[in-house]
């Protein structure tokens, strides 16, 4: 006949000192990361990024252009992003789309912001989804309010520079394969576009210099591997932030100010950029 096995009798946990000093210091840790992620996140950055294009005019070599996107209505951010636009002393602002949340009842704060932004630059803008998904009513008070303000409401522009110009494009409904160029017009052309994810196309038409934003960075970023998750292109989109280039031209995605769906970064502060223009 077998012998019965012994049970084994677990010993209960035991919180010894070593254990306790570790335990607090990752709780402390923790704490510390939490803290400095969210005062990172009330504190948006100024980053400048260079582009060298052999396209450019001789006279544009040097111009600056402010690039905000997504403000998403953060109200408690306005005067620290005019403060940025200042200090970037731009020749003209672009506002890429998602000025507005699409819980707003009202346009007031993203005009505030358009107000204090065109006493420092022209500025043009371009809608984004969010902007798609307000009330006609809302909607049409924003345009209005804008264009009361002296923001151009970019469908084509020209911009003068000594003997020399360039085109200013905009995507302004969001939908890429209806974009035309200007009849004619083969100089340098720079689209405003919400969506990065539509990179396939701004190659293809030849754009020399793209502004989207959308991607809000990831939402989520970690070392060496980038951003997490963006709207319209899923986990760890191929286009989060930054500056990309494909084929001839180059694409700048925004990591946006505000927040919206998920009101949560992690190592992503908002951000206004500037982008100088080189020969």
């Amino acid at each position: 006949m077998k012998k019965n096995a012994k049970t084994k009798v677990r010993k209960p946990f035991k919180i010894t000192w070593v254990k306790a000093i570790i335990l607090t210091a990752l709780i402390l840790a923790c704490a510390a990361l939490a803290i400095w992620n969210s005062w990172r996140n009330t504190k948006p950055v100024l980053n400048v990024i260079t582009v060298q294009e052999s396209n450019l005019p001789a006279d544009f070599d040097g111009f600056r252009i402010a690039h905000i996107s997504d403000f998403h209505s953060a109200e408690n951010m306005t005067d620290k992003v005019v403060a940025l636009l200042q200090e970037a002393k731009p020749d003209i602002i672009c506002i890429t789309g998602d000025l507005i949340d699409s819980r707003d009842k009202s346009p007031d704060v993203a005009l505030n912001l358009a107000e204090k932004a065109m006493k420092i630059a022209q500025c043009y803008f371009v809608t984004g989804n969010h902007e798609k998904k307000v009330s006609s009513n809302l909607f049409n008070a924003l345009l209005e309010g804008l264009a009361d303000r002296g923001v151009i409401l970019l469908d084509k522009e020209l911009l003068q520079r000594g003997d020399s110009e360039i085109a200013l494009f905009g995507n302004f409904h969001g939908d890429a394969k209806e974009e035309e160029f200007m009849p004619g017009y083969d100089g340098y052309k720079i689209l405003l576009s919400h969506y990065p994810e539509d990179t396939d196309y701004y190659t293809a038409a030849k754009y020399d210099l793209v502004l989207t934003g959308h991607a809000h960075g990831g939402m989520f970023r970690l070392p060496f591997i980038g951003g997490v998750y963006a709207p319209g292109q899923g986990l760890f989109p191929k286009y989060d932030a930054g500056l990309y280039t494909k084929g001839s031209t180059d694409l700048v995605v925004n990591r946006g100010i505000g927040n919206s769906t998920v009101p949560l970064r992690f190592n992503n502060p908002p951000e206004v950029i500037v982008v100088e223009l080189k020969v």
